[in-house]
């Protein structure tokens, strides 16, 4: 029903809900009460404990079973929500609704959770409490009834239609829903299913979302179901954004007169309102002001003033929204201002002037010029310019080219914009007769300031005066004459005083003067006097008169009303007489009242006079007071309104009952109000309030008036009496009565829920009687069966209102089983809770609870009895994990035991491993490396599936901490294996293993304790300390190691020196070992510099040496000298010659030289540097004896040979320079001394090796003391150097070995062994070049980086461990020796990379775990990390047809990776990028979203299901028979060819014998030599063979250490050409080493060396080539430059050393053994190098084509050496790796006799085999090679080629 109350508040309430409301006990209830405005109900006793703000945060629980409802919505109020919720109460028990049980959500519904049967016995309103004013109101009751439950379909209580919301709100979608059992709910937006997130959350009563979005707007579709029906609600969100204003520009500062532009931009609606403001007030459009735009939304002002600055608002209103921004308008002064102008002067007349004006101002200002108030005409002489400076000043000139007299005057230069206005004047006075210009009649307003000037030109003049009617002005105090410029001032004007004739007098001369006049009009301005008007009633006539006291005339009076003409309707009559005017009014009115303004006017001026006509109405009423009735407890408005003016006061009062009425005044209070318009408001109406009331009012203006009402309080019916609950047994007699009380007649009804029961029903009787005041009505039921249980309801009904009472009547029966479900399920138990059934009206007493594992039966079932009735939910305990049951429930009460409940059937979680993993054991594989071998737990000790294990290792060492490091890895099967790396070397570790599984972790294994494996040391000795204790023993000592760096057990130690000779070479290397730590070197040389290096070494081998110390041991006497020579240089002369000795034990500080005959004389002293010296003074023909001694700071030494020596007058030559060997670096000059005496003096000639005599040239010269002089020296000036002296009785000859040294040649570099972050490196010296090696560099560098760093490393050290390098990179390594002439060639680059490699994902593991509609889990787990942690994982996907890919990246690699957001049944494609430091690897896939119930999206099907998806897949299909079919034919094509070429190699000559005894090159057994067509000639022609060292193998075995993966460890390969092998063929660009045999036709005895190398002495002729002999080899001059600038990162040439042994190995074949050669080197640059040596070739080999080569030479190119065979074969070149998977092709030819072998063989000839090799990578596509062949590997060659 709906009751409604108009004028003058108007609220409405609506009673929407049905009397009663039915649920379940047990079951969850929700009530709901509409209101709108403000609604209440009678009978409420409530006290306010809790407010709700409506829009606060709401409290939900999730709704597990049916509801019932009531609804209670927001109020609808104003702007904002102004009412607050309060608690339900429960009606007349005064109790207010808390606890558990009770919510009230945010939209003011009550939810009741868990229903019992005692929340039916009550009645519920709700209270609402205005947010500002206080005031609360109640609505009225309700009751709900709780009945047994009832199947049904799900029923939609509450819900919405469209819901509005702001973006960043909190907004929540209702939908609940009634139905048995509970009903389920899902969510969807525009048909997409919903997934919980952070910001959308389900709850109780609906859809929660926070922090709301645009996007969230749309259409929402609440779906429920049980197992009886379905419903659904459909609804709509709009999210807007909230109305926003932006101004831009921010800061505006602009200039007076500028233009300014605002533009506001709006966000959150397109169809706003928009206004400007400015400093509060509203801005239109106008002459200087537009507002542009669709929405206004532009402001353009120009001409900018100074007033318009200030705040600009920009304001936008959308319906009740409203938003607003403002931004400061700063304007600067743009007032003129004069910065400069031109001052007062004096000129003569023809002078030219100049005046300038500078002015600034914003905007510009323009600048005028007058002359004594005339403006300037431009002409001839008078000229105006203008300029803009930088600063942006106006500068104006004005310029008079001819001045005369009458330019004199004041000039004034005015600047004026749209800011301001500002002048500047000064006089400018031109010589000549003064003059005053024509004056003009001046009219002066009285009262007012007036000036007159007297414009005087000509210069110079002697006084300016005034005069006015003959005397001298001034004569007052108004009066003032400014004499210099003739201005006079005339101050307040006054007709009387001031009005008549002025005369201004010059002064020309002392007795001439000249002089003009003015006559000044004065004019008097009105003046009206004040009147004002009295006040005035309605009805009531007005005369005011408007009279002008004073002014001239005539006067024009007009008047106004409110600043507007009087209008004639409002018949006001104007009388106007001369200086007069009247304003009469015949009958006033309230249209009469405002302002009255009188105006007069004259010549002079305006004025005007206001005053306000006020018309004052007397009260009355608009509405009375009449009698009305009132309802107990409903508002009631007693209507009173009246209208006046002044607005009229009104106050009520009061007499209680109906008597003769005394009236008292109302108390007002919150329930008794007055409201605006004058009625009284009574919220609540009770029974006293009945009486009358009197309405009065006044506002002094005439009588007051007033009115009284009566008002009627009427009772509506209510119950008084009724019984809560009753009980019944099923079959007997029933009663039921309720008691109610009201006005009469009441009505009552009874009701059965919500049916009314018919007094003529069966079984159903009812009885009414009246008693008193009261009715009581009976309902009698018999007899009384099942379906009575419920709740009746009596209704008492009359014409005001009605009540109800509700009664619950219950007949008890036997229970129904309870509902079980699963609360929670735990490894080791399952807690279950329980929906209780209709338990028959007859509490339950206890529950049976039975469960068993699944396969088991029933029989042997566990059983729990008598559970409490009280409890809900129970836990059964000590179950298996991993494991499933069934169990089902039995309720009981007084009547017996229910049927079995439904059965369920659970599976319990996992839990942690109960045992630990077997068989755990441990092995060290290296000093940092311990592998782990394990097996998982036994099988009924697993609860659950093994995920992974946990490693947990320890140190135990005095550092350790003794905690467990964790280690956690993913199983792979049953049985585990993993290694421990990085750990500590040789330290004793204990290690624990544990299961995992997605419980959690298992118990530990027992602790196995193990060792890593010994190490060398890692430090060296410290405190290494050497002393010199005597010329020939040094004593060491050094501090012994710690335990951390010795990395095993001590085994020794051990000492490294050698002696640093004085010419800078080393001393032989040698090692000394002991167990102490300290050690004395004995036998050492005496006074030498020795180098001393200290190590430990454990099992593990030797540890890091020292760092050099050096140390002298102590001086001694000197040996003898080495040698003496003594000589006649005439027949009193003799010349002494000696050689330093061998051993000077010290610094040699003089010789002493004796000479006896035959008594020793005194010995003659020399200095050190001297070995020579001349005795005179001697007897001739007599023979002395001769010897020398050196002396040393520790004594003179042993002397040398005695020779004997005779002058002679005519001495033979002899020579005083010893032979011997002289050593020196190459490009170095050399002196070979042969200082030769004899008697007449001897001549010198010098040879090289006994040849003709030296050529002297620009290197290579003889001084006049006989020595050689070679500079520059070269490698091929190394030889033997004869020096002959001769005279005319005798010659005498020395030979000097002369020994050039150069650097020394390449190492050979391998690698001996590699881990994840090292490399260690060995070596082998090459040949030191005539000078020990003083240290190695070694350099490396990242393959792809061109960055190198180095280290030295000492002379003594063969091997070389890099630490820290990167896990699974390839590094290239180069060593270079230097000796004491430098740095010599770079060895071989190799290459090596530590061990790991790029990731990859196991084919094993599925990439997908899970896919929906919606997002995809990926599974990581299959990512190994190839040995070397991760470092980047990036990730990209998007959707089949799209451009735009979606990217994701991770600096570590996680198990699994979620993609949210994707499409719903898309084909997507997935690309994954892993990295580490040893590269990265790429994985691609493609998966599809589910459809969205849940099924696969084949993306093929729809898409050949179309005419063009199967056109595109017959194309597709048509090209890859086509290619597959192409590739065959080439396969064909490419067999038979071979075929062909095979078959016709086949068809040549095995055997072609060609070679005539002699010339036969011999390698080693792994080499083959590189033939030529061109090498196989008649055997007339001088024979030759071109060769190339070119050895290629395809596996490397293990010679000199172990190679860690071969595919890994390159020796010798170019990292150029690894690259470029996977790019294809491209031109080689390196040198190579050329070297050449020549076998010349003349025989020649002696070995003839025309290249760089150094030959031991020469042979006799004839002489054999032993076992021991050797070829020393050193580099050309070419070969020089090459090495100097250390070209080796392209070469791929061996060294020098192997080569020449290649060749001495040759040599030494008995067949070749008389053979002659000629060995010549050059470096060629196989296409395009330059030509470095002399010749030329007639033919072209398959290697080069330009190589310098003539006939009869044998070119021969060689690898770097293969590292595993450095040790085992030297005169073989480190081959080519030869990479798996290229092919080589190879066809043999036997070069023996084709005619007859067999004699060849027997005569044991070496053959050679060829081999044509065909190899696929960058190298020459050609290339014969020749191996020389045991006789029985050519037997074997040639059977099997005969057959």
């Amino acid at each position: 029903g709906s009751l409604a109350f108009m004028n003058p508040l108007s609220f409405t309430f609506y009673d929407l809900f049905s009397p009663q409301f039915s649920s379940v006990p047990g079951q969850h209830m929700l009530f709901w009460l509409i209101l709108f405005k403000y609604a209440c109900y009678p009978r409420l006793c409530f006290y306010h404990i809790h407010k709700l703000t409506i829009g606060a945060s709401k409290l939900w629980q999730k709704n597990p079973s049916e509801p019932s409802s009531l609804r209670h919505p927001s109020p609808t109020v104003s702007k904002q929500n102004t009412v607050t919720t309060s608690r339900y109460f429960k009606h007349c028990k005064f109790l207010c609704l808390s606890g558990p049980r009770f919510l009230i959500t945010s939209t003011g519904a009550l939810y009741i959770l868990d229903v019992q049967n005692e929340d039916g016995l009550y009645n519920y309103r709700c209270i609402t409490r205005h947010r500002y004013t206080g005031e609360t109101r109640q609505s009225n009751s309700a009751r709900l009834f709780v009945s047994d439950p009832a199947n049904s379909a799900p029923s939609i209580l509450d819900g919405f239609d469209h819901r509005k919301a702001m973006a960043g709100q909190r907004v929540e979608l209702p939908c609940k829903a009634s139905g048995h059992p509970a009903p389920k709910y899902r969510w969807l937006k525009d048909n997409i299913p919903w997934e919980p997130d952070s910001r959308f959350r389900q709850t109780v009563t609906g859809l929660l979302i926070e922090n709301t979005r645009p996007s969230d707007s749309g259409n929402y579709v609440c779906e429920v179901w049980n197992n009886y029906g379905t419903a659904e609600m459909i609804g709509r969100l709009y999210v807007k954004q909230p109305l926003k204003a932006t101004i831009s520009p921010r800061k505006v500062k602009s200039s007076v007169g500028s233009q300014v532009s605002l533009s506001c931009s709006v966000t959150g609606t397109e169809d706003q309102e928009l206004s400007w403001y400015r400093n509060g007030e509203i801005i239109n459009p106008g002459n200087n002001v537009r507002i542009t735009g669709i929405s206004r939304e532009n402001l353009i002002m120009d001409g900018m003033a100074k007033s318009d600055g200030g705040a600009y608002q920009c304001f936008v209103r959308k319906d009740k929204m409203s938003a607003q921004d403002y931004v400061q308008v700063v304007l600067e002064d743009g007032t003129p201002k004069i910065i400069s102008a031109f001052s007062e002067k004096v000129v003569s007349p023809g002078e030219p002037v100049s005046l300038m004006c500078n002015v600034k101002g914003t905007p510009l200002p323009t600048i005028t010029w007058t002359l004594d108030e005339d403006p300037i005409v431009k002409d001839s002489s008078h000229r105006i310019s203008q300029i803009i400076t930088s600063e942006g000043n106006v500068v104006s000139y004005l310029n008079i080219s001819n001045t005369q007299v009458r330019d004199g005057g004041v000039y004034r230069c005015i600047a004026n914009n749209s800011a301001g206005v500002i002048l500047y004047q000064a006089r400018i006075n031109v010589r000549g007769p003064a003059s005053i210009r024509p004056m003009k009649n001046i009219t002066a307003i009285a009262g007012r300031d007036t000036y007159i000037h007297c414009r005087v030109i000509g210069y110079p003049y002697y006084s300016i005066k005034w005069y006015k009617n003959s005397n001298l002005l001034p004569f007052n105090h108004r009066q003032v004459a400014f004499e210099n410029n003739g201005t006079l001032k005339l101050s307040d004007v006054q007709k009387e005083v001031d009005e008549g004739e002025y005369t201004c007098n010059v002064l020309v001369q002392p007795q001439l003067s000249t002089s003009q006049s003015v006559h000044v009009t004065v004019k008097v301005p009105p003046f009206i006097q004040p009147f004002e008007f009295p006040r005035f009633s309605i009805g009531q006539r007005v005369f005011i008169p408007c009279v002008v006291v004073s002014g001239d005339l005539p006067i024009t009076i007009t008047w106004q009303k409110d600043g507007r003409p009087i209008p004639a309707s409002l018949g006001v009559t104007i009388d106007n007489i001369d200086f007069t005017s009247s304003l009469r009014i015949s009958n006033l009115s309230l249209m009469h009242n405002g302002n009255y303004t009188c105006i007069a006017r004259n010549d002079a001026a305006a004025v005007e006079h206001q005053s306000q006509l006020i018309v004052r109405v007397p009260p009355r009423f608009v509405v009375q007071p009449s009698d009305q009735d009132g309802i107990y407890g409903k508002a009631v408005i007693l209507n009173c309104s009246a209208e006046g003016y002044p607005v009229p006061t009104i106050v009520w009062k009061y007499s209680k009952g109906a008597g003769v009425p005394q009236f008292q005044p109302i108390a007002l209070n919150g329930r008794i109000q007055l409201l605006t318009n004058g009625s009284l408001l009574i919220k609540h109406v009770l029974e006293e309030d009945s009486g009358y009331y009197l309405c009065k009012v006044s506002n002094d203006v005439g009588a007051d008036v007033s009115k009284s009402m009566y008002l009627t309080v009427k009772i509506p019916a209510m119950i008084t009496s009724y019984p809560n609950t009753t009980l019944a047994t099923q079959g007997q007699k029933k009663e039921m009565s309720c008691t109610a009380h009201g006005e009469k007649p009441i009505i009552v009804r009874w009701e059965k829920e919500d049916r009314i029961i018919n007094p003529e029903m069966s079984r159903y009787l009812v009885s009414t009687k009246e008693v008193g005041d009261e009715v009581i009505s009976t309902l009698q039921i018999l007899p009384t069966v099942r379906e009575d249980s419920g709740f009746f309801s009596c209704h008492a009904i009359n014409s005001y209102g009605e009540d109800r009472g509700i009664i619950q009547l219950t007949v008890q029966e036997p229970p129904d089983p309870p509902e079980i479900e699963i609360r929670e399920v735990r490894a080791r138990s399952i807690a279950l809770r329980w929906t209780m059934g209709f338990d028959g009206n007859s509490p339950i007493t206890g529950y049976d609870i039975e469960c068993k594992n699944k396969s088991d039966s029933w029989d042997s079932v566990q059983r729990t009895k008598d559970v409490s009735p009280q409890l809900n939910q129970a836990t059964i305990i000590d179950l298996h994990p991993s494991s499933t049951y069934n169990i089902r429930m039995y309720a009981k009460n007084r009547i017996g035991k229910s049927e079995a409940s439904n059965e369920l059937t659970i599976t319990t979680d996992e839990a942690a491993p109960d045992g630990p993993p077997q068989d755990v054991q441990l092995e060290p594989i290296s000093s940092q490396s311990i592998r782990v071998t394990w097996k998982a737990p036994k099988k009924h000790l697993q609860n659950g599936i093994i995920r992974g294990y946990q490693i947990g290792y320890r140190e135990y060492s005095a550092g350790g901490n003794f905690q467990f490091n964790i280690i956690s890895i993913d199983t792979t099967g049953d049985s585990e294996v993993y290694t421990l790396n990085n750990l500590k070397k040789f330290t004793q570790y204990g290690m624990v293993v544990q299961a995992c599984n997605r419980a959690g972790i298992g118990p530990s294994s027992q602790e196995i304790i193990t060792t890593t494996l010994e190490d060398v040391p890692s430090c060296p000795p410290g405190n290494v300390q050497a002393t010199a204790t005597s010329p020939e023993t040094i004593s060491i000592s050094w501090s012994t190691l710690a335990k951390e760096t010795l990395n095993g057990i001590l085994q020794g130690f051990r000492v490294i020196y050698w002696a640093n000779l004085l010419d800078g070479e080393l001393g032989e290397i040698k090692n000394v070992t002991t167990t102490q730590p300290s050690l004395e070197l004995d036998g050492l040389e005496k006074y030498t510099n020795y180098s001393i290096q200290v190590l430990a070494f454990t099992r593990a081998g030797d540890g890091v040496r020292s760092e050099q110390i050096f140390t002298r041991t102590k001086e001694d006497v000197p040996g003898p000298p080495a040698g003496v020579k003594a000589a006649a240089a005439s027949a009193s002369t003799v010349f002494v010659s000696w050689l330093p000795p061998l051993k000077l034990n010290g610094i040699i500080r003089k010789y002493t030289v004796f000479c006896s005959h035959p008594y020793p004389t005194p010995g003659r002293e020399t200095s050190p540097d001297s070995f020579s010296y001349r005795i005179p003074n001697l007897s001739r023909n007599r023979q002395y004896s001769v010897w020398v001694v050196a002396v040393t700071a520790a004594g003179r030494g042993n002397s040398s040979e005695i020779i004997t020596v005779e002058p002679l007058a005519k001495a033979p030559a002899r020579i005083l320079t010893f032979s011997g060997t002289v050593t020196t670096p190459w490009m170095k000059d050399i002196v070979l001394p042969c200082k030769a005496v004899g008697d007449p003096a001897p001549t010198v000639k010098w040879m090289k090796d006994s040849q003709d005599i030296l050529m002297i040239d620009g290197r290579r010269s003889i001084f006049s003391n006989g020595s050689f002089v070679i500079r520059t020296v070269k490698a091929e000036d190394s030889g033997y150097y004869s020096c002959v002296a001769s005279n005319n009785w005798g010659t005498d000859e020395i030979i000097l070995n002369l020994q050039v040294q150069v650097p020394p040649d390449q190492p050979r570099l391998t690698v001996s062994k590699t881990t994840s972050s090292s490399i260690t490196l060995s070596w082998i010296p090459g040949d030191n070049g005539g000078s020990s090696i003083r240290g190695y560099i070694l350099q490396y560098s990242e393959d792809n980086s061109e960055q190198w760093g180095s280290f030295p490393i000492s002379p003594s050290e063969r091997s070389y461990r890099l630490e820290t390098l990167k896990c699974g990179t390839w590094y290239k390594f180069t060593l270079t020796a230097q000796n004491g002439v430098g740095p010599g060639r770079i060895s071989e680059i190799i290459e090596a990379k530590t061990l790991g490699k790029e990731p990859q994902f196991s084919k094993e593991q599925e990439l997908f775990a899970s896919i929906n509609t919606t997002r995809v889990r990926l599974n990581l787990i299959g990512w190994n990390d190839g040995g070397c942690p991760i470092t980047s994982f990036t990730l990209e996907y998007r959707p089949f047809g799209t451009t735009v890919w979606t990217t994701a990246q991770r600096t570590s690699l996680s198990k699994s990776y979620i993609l949210y957001d994707l499409q719903e049944a898309t084909w997507y494609e997935l690309q994954m990028r892993v990295c580490n430091s040893a590269g990265c690897a790429e994985k691609q896939a493609k998966f599809a979203t589910l459809n969205y119930d849940g099924s696969k999206y084949i993306f093929l099907i729809t898409w050949l299901a179309t005419n063009e998806g199967l056109k595109m897949l017959v194309t597709i299909s048509c090209i890859l028979v086509g290619v597959l079919l192409l590739f065959v034919m080439l396969l064909i094509v490419r067999r038979r060819r071979r075929e062909q070429r095979l078959k016709r190699l086949r068809g040549k000559p095995k055997f072609h014998y060609s070679l005539s005894d002699g010339v036969f090159l011999h390698t080693d057994d792994r080499s083959t030599v590189l033939l030529t067509d061109a090498d196989f000639g008649e055997t007339s022609k001088q024979k030759s063979l071109t060769v190339t060292h070119t050895v290629h193998y395809q596996s490397v075995s293990q010679a000199t250490g172990p190679l860690v993966d071969v595919s890994d460890a390159r020796p010798g390969t170019n990292p150029t050409t690894r690259r470029s092998a996977k790019t294809g063929p491209t031109t080689r660009n390196r040198y190579a080493s050329q070297w050449t045999l020549n076998r010349p036709h003349p025989t020649i005895s002696a070995h003839t060396l025309t290249t760089d190398w150094r030959l031991p002495t020469p042979r006799p002729a004839g002489s054999v080539d032993k076992e021991s002999d050797s070829y020393s080899v050193s580099p050309s001059q070419d070969t020089d430059r090459a090495r100097s600038s250390m070209v080796s990162t392209e070469s791929a040439s061996s060294t020098y050393e192997e080569l020449a042994r290649a060749y001495e190995h040759a040599k030494m074949e008995e067949q070749l053994r008389h053979a002659k050669f000629t060995i010549t080197e050059c470096f060629i640059s196989d296409t395009s190098s330059e030509q470095l040596t002399a010749g030329t070739n007639d033919y072209t080999d398959s290697l080069t084509s330009s190589t310098p080569s003539e006939s009869g030479i044998c070119r021969f190119t060689a690898s770097p050496p293969k590292p595993q065979d450095g040790g085992r074969v030297m005169n073989m070149a480190v081959p080519k790796a030869h990479r798996p998977g290229e092919t080589l092709e190879v066809t043999f030819w036997s070069l023996g006799s084709a005619f007859h072998p067999m004699p060849r063989l027997m005569r044991k000839m070496h053959n050679y085999i060829c081999v044509l090799f065909k190899i696929p990578f960058p190298s020459p596509p050609l290339s014969f090679s020749c191996i020389h062949l045991p006789v029985w590997v050519e037997l074997l060659i040639y059977t099997a080629s005969s057959q």
